[in-house]
This record gives C-alpha cells, sequence and structure tokens, in this order.
C-alpha cells in the first residue's frame, strides 16, 4: 500500500513538472516579446566579441561595391564621408565603383580624395545590362507605360530594370569583383549614424553567416504579380536545392506575402551568389522575363532565395549599425547606444515595428 502511495506522488509529481514546465514555455511564448526573446536566444551579438575590434589583424578578402551613376557624385562623396568616418576609415576596405557608363576623370579624382583605401572604377558589360535575346522589347516598353500610367514606383524606369537584373543576377560576376569573398553594398544618399568600431567582414566570416541586413519590409504587389508563381515552379522542378531546414515561412503566408531584406544594405559572403543553386535560380527567374515584363526587384529575388536556401542562423540582423535610406531607418533602441555618444540618430523613428516592417516577423521566426 505505501509503495503505491509513493508510486502515485511520483507519477503526480512528474505531472506537475511536466504542466509547469509547458506552463513556463507557453507563458515565455506569450507575455515575452518576439523582439526580446530573439536577442536573449538567437542573438548573436559583435560587440561581445573583442578580437573583432582588432586593426592588426589581416584583413577579410573584401570589398565595398558601388552602383552609381557619375551625376550622383555629390550623393556619393557625403555618404562616403559618414561611411569612412563611421567605419572604413579603422580598415582601409577597398572600393570598387561600378557604372553602365564609363566614370569621369572628375568622379574618380573626388573619391579618391575622401578615402585612403584603394578605389577601382569599372565598366559594366552591356551583356550584364541590357536584354538578354529572348526579351520582346515592344512587350516590355508597353510594360512599362501601363505601369507608369498607374503610377507604380519606377514603373516607367528602363534603367532601373537594367539595375534590378544586374544586382540580381551579375554584380559578383564582375571582374573586378571576381577575386573577393565578401562585400558591403553602399549607395550614393545613404547615412550611417552609429560608430562602428569592429569588422563585420571579420564577424560574419568568423560565425560562418552568409548575408547581414538592418531593414525589411513588404513589397509593392503590382510589381511581381507573377514572382512567386515563378518561384513555386522552380521549388517544384529543383526541389532537390531545397534543405528541410529553410525560412520560406518567413516570405509565405500560402502566398508570396512581399517580406524582403532591403538590399541597399548588405553585407554578405559573395559564394552564396555564385553558387550553383542560386544561379540556377535566378537563370530560371531571367527566362520567365518578370525583370522586364513586371517588374521584379533585386530585394525580393535576393530574398527569396536566402529564404530557400538558408536557415535562419546563416542570417544576421545588424541591429548595431544604424542606417538610413530615405524614407526608412534603422536606429537602435537600446538606451546605452546613445548614452554612448557613439549614435545620431532617432530610436523614436526606428522603422523596425512600424507598419510595412518585417523586422517583427524575422524576431518571431
Amino acid at each position: 500500500m505505501r509503495n503505491q502511495r509513493k508510486a502515485y506522488l511520483i507519477i503526480i509529481s512528474s505531472v506537475f513538472f511536466t504542466v509547469l514546465l509547458y506552463s513556463i514555455v507557453l507563458f515565455n511564448q506569450v507575455f515575452i516579446p518576439n523582439r526580446q526573446r530573439f536577442f536573449e536566444h538567437q542573438y548573436i551579438d559583435p560587440m561581445k566579441d573583442t578580437s573583432l575590434f582588432l586593426k592588426n589583424v589581416t584583413r577579410v578578402n573584401a570589398v565595398i561595391i558601388v552602383l552609381v551613376r557619375n551625376k550622383e557624385i555629390h550623393e556619393l562623396r557625403k555618404t562616403m564621408r559618414y561611411f569612412e568616418d563611421r567605419w572604413n576609415k579603422k580598415y582601409n576596405y577597398p572600393y570598387v565603383f561600378l557604372n553602365n557608363e564609363e566614370f569621369t576623370q572628375e568622379f574618380k579624382d573626388l573619391t579618391k580624395r575622401i578615402t585612403h583605401s584603394e578605389t577601382y572604377y569599372g565598366l559594366i558589360p552591356k551583356e550584364m545590362w541590357d536584354y538578354p535575346p529572348w526579351i520582346n522589347q515592344t512587350k516590355a516598353a508597353d510594360v512599362r507605360k501601363e505601369m507608369e500610367d498607374k503610377k507604380i514606383l519606377y514603373g516607367g524606369s528602363e534603367s532601373y530594370r537594367h539595375m534590378c537584373r544586374f544586382n540580381s543576377g551579375f554584380f559578383f560576376r564582375h571582374e573586378l569583383i571576381q577575386k573577393y569573398d565578401y562585400y558591403w553594398r553602399l549607395e550614393p544618399g545613404v547615412d550611417f549614424m552609429c560608430d562602428i568600431d569592429y569588422d563585420p567582414f571579420r564577424f560574419i566570416q568568423k560565425n560562418n553567416i552568409t548575408y547581414g541586413f538592418t531593414i525589411s519590409l513588404l513589397e509593392l504587389q503590382d510589381t511581381i504579380p507573377t514572382l512567386w508563381e515563378t518561384v513555386k515552379m522552380f521549388m517544384n522542378e529543383y526541389h532537390h536545392y531545397i534543405p528541410r531546414k529553410n525560412l520560406i515561412r518567413f516570405i509565405d503566408n500560402i502566398n508570396y506575402n512581399g517580406c524582403h531584406f532591403w538590399s541597399n544594405f548588405e553585407i554578405g559572403d559573395l559564394n552564396f551568389w555564385r553558387s550553383e543553386r542560386y544561379l540556377k535560380f535566378f537563370d530560371y527567374l531571367d527566362r520567365a522575363g518578370g525583370f522586364y515584363y513586371e517588374r521584379w526587384g533585386d530585394a525580393p529575388v535576393h530574398s527569396i532565395a536566402l529564404a530557400m536556401f538558408l536557415e535562419k542562423s546563416k542570417i544576421h540582423f545588424f541591429n548595431d549599425i544604424a542606417y538610413m535610406h530615405p524614407p526608412f531607418q534603422h536606429c537602435p533602441i537600446e538606451k546605452w547606444f546613445h548614452e554612448s555618444g557613439k549614435c545620431h540618430c532617432n530610436p523614436d523613428k526606428n522603422f523596425d515595428s512600424t507598419f510595412g516592417s518585417c523586422t517583427e516577423a524575422w524576431f518571431a521566426l
């Protein structure tokens, strides 16, 4: 009888502690904000790794890539000044400037004077910045006119479409980029609003990270009406490229939800874009014609590929890099960033939790 009572007590205790454990898990899921959970359990904080702050170490094989036109020189000079003062003057990573026209001597002289880094200037080959032979250019022109009449952003722009196709499938193949392993994409007109005292390239290399972002948001669905159907056809045909652990749930709510990493800021591994699986994916989309018959952007193309082929640990949210590309900005909301005197952004204007942002969804994964 005594043994029976003891057995009951053991069973009751086991049930009690199981219920208690599940209650704690449920409490954490319901009452602890997704952002807090993310930073407590998933986030790798580069600020805690002192080895990343060393200056007298061999640089990572990395480059700063700038796709820019001659007429944007003054916007670019301002951005480079921010970028150099906040970060690159500490490490002197090289710049590669790319243009579909020859750079002027004035452009070269003015950019060289802002940095102590090496600077290289490349012309984009015509085959990387033009219609592929299978595109019906009359049909493409009709689409641009229709989208312009509907006042869709960049809907009437031919050059914007060439740019999106180049950034989707060719920037990493340019002859000046081929010798590098990592890149930081920089655009004219952006601002960096906090000091960056460590080396992000060394951070992603050390932690085996493929891609880093600061802002994520929703795409304009009018620009990509058939993109998701094309992606689904690719996934059915090339399912062997897609690992079981992936991030498709970040972008797929029955249909593509529009979430993407804003690709005007990217820090990443160039060898991901050079991989067989990504090249197959890009070629599949390119053949479908959506870069010209619609207005597929490189941001959703990059983001969908990352979600298909990678797990979450391969993608890093650079919370500590305060970045503005008008009209949106990422500004870290933690007080110590601002109390340190190393930031000048307004955390109340941080886009992370604003309507249209996908960053809260990223935290929730």
